[in-house]
């Protein structure tokens, strides 16, 4: 039983083509899924798309938010109404491969339960974005995985596997969806990297610029970095009657 959660802002004619994908991947390997969509303030077509495909898709639910929160918003909206177990994220923007799901399920240890920290993160091996994103992602991969030692090649990914009960006990702020490996760990979990296929973007363009999702991740990282300093797992067992 498995949710994908889709977070998504402006991304009309996008919607359709990714929601047929994530069938195709899932309609054979899992008995009971959902899609989630989480519509982060659209101002273009995406909600009249995803009214109609819901009028019309069992699987699919919609979340709105009133105003744009930002994608870790989206992920954690999603995620919190979510209702299996286990959770899976897309970008909305048709990059990531629905396909490569089950890849990420296969790589669960098996007997893994909910209530263990787990992740699992794609790592884009052929990235499919310009010159000047794939440089600026590669030094900050370096810099976080010297920085958090996540072990870690690839955080931007879009495309995870995780428990629903392992994100919602970890702490949240906004960008918590870059920095998933670490604070697993921190909770006492394990993560592992999964090579993943990556593709160009479909409608629309990327919300995101090079310099500001930098500025903004060197504040980030510096809140991390004093996270992890200040962690104690507690190994605990219930007092037998």
């Amino acid at each position: 039983m498995i949710s994908v959660v889709v977070p998504i802002l402006n991304e009309s004619g996008n919607i359709n083509p990714l929601i047929d994908e994530i069938h195709a991947a899932l309609r054979d390997r899992f008995a009971e899924y959902e899609i989630v969509y989480v519509d982060d303030g659209s101002t273009d077509d995406s909600p009249k798309e995803l009214a109609e495909r819901m009028a019309r898709d069992s699987h699919l639910r919609v979340i709105r938010h009133s105003k744009a929160c930002g994608q870790s918003s989206g992920v954690r909206t999603g995620v919190k109404h979510a209702q299996f177990p286990w959770i899976a994220t897309l970008d909305g923007d048709g990059q990531n491969h629905p396909g490569d799901i089950p890849a990420l399920w296969d790589a669960k240890p098996e007997g893994l339960t909910p209530e263990t920290p787990w992740l699992a993160i794609g790592h884009r091996v052929d990235r499919q974005d310009t010159n000047s994103k794939r440089w600026a992602s590669r030094f900050a991969n370096r810099v976080r995985a010297k920085t958090l030692q996540d072990d870690t090649p690839d955080t931007g990914c879009g495309i995870k596997l995780f428990s629903r009960a392992t994100f919602l006990d970890l702490p949240w702020f906004n960008h918590v969806h870059r920095y998933l490996p670490a604070l697993v760990r921190r909770a006492g979990g394990t993560s592992v990297s999964v090579p993943v296929r990556h593709r160009e973007r479909g409608e629309g363009t990327s919300k995101y610029g090079v310099w500001d999702r930098a500025w903004v991740g060197m504040r980030d990282l510096r809140g991390v970095k004093w996270l992890m300093a200040r962690n104690a797992v507690p190994v605990a067992k219930e007092v037998e009657k």
